[in-house]
């Protein structure tokens, strides 16, 4: 069966959009050679579960607060999403949808980026209620 192997961020500033995700998640960016303004994304030790992707610059404008998505959104597990949330707004990002237990499962949140775009934190926990 299929799975997803890459996600891609697209941001209006790039280095903005850089120094959120290193600030919040540790996240490592490194600038592609290629002939496009690219950057390679490793969110974490090969070892690990998960995937990597990229960071482009936005050729197209987000959508308008309160437009419906046009997207995939990404959730990224985080030891604490009380924490990171507050990392998020230290960062210029926005809590858009407050922490809200996943019963048996654990707890989310979900976010904007310094450009706009939408993402998941998720917590497990199999005590929330």
């Amino acid at each position: 069966m299929p799975r997803v192997v890459h996600f891609e961020i697209h941001a209006e500033d790039p280095e903005r959009a850089i120094t959120f995700y290193e600030k919040v998640f540790g996240w490592k960016f490194n600038k592609w050679e290629g002939p496009i303004e690219y950057w390679l994304v490793a969110t974490g030790e090969e070892k690990e579960p998960g995937i990597n992707g990229g960071l482009i610059r936005r050729k197209a404008k987000p959508p308008a607060e309160g437009a419906g998505l046009n997207s995939y959104v990404c959730t990224i597990g985080v030891p604490s999403v009380d924490e990171y949330i507050g990392k998020i707004k230290d960062c210029g990002g926005k809590v858009v949808v407050p922490k809200t237990p996943i019963p048996g499962v654990g707890w989310f949140a979900d976010s904007r980026d310094t450009e706009g775009n939408l993402f998941s934190i998720m917590e497990e926990d199999s005590s929330a209620r």
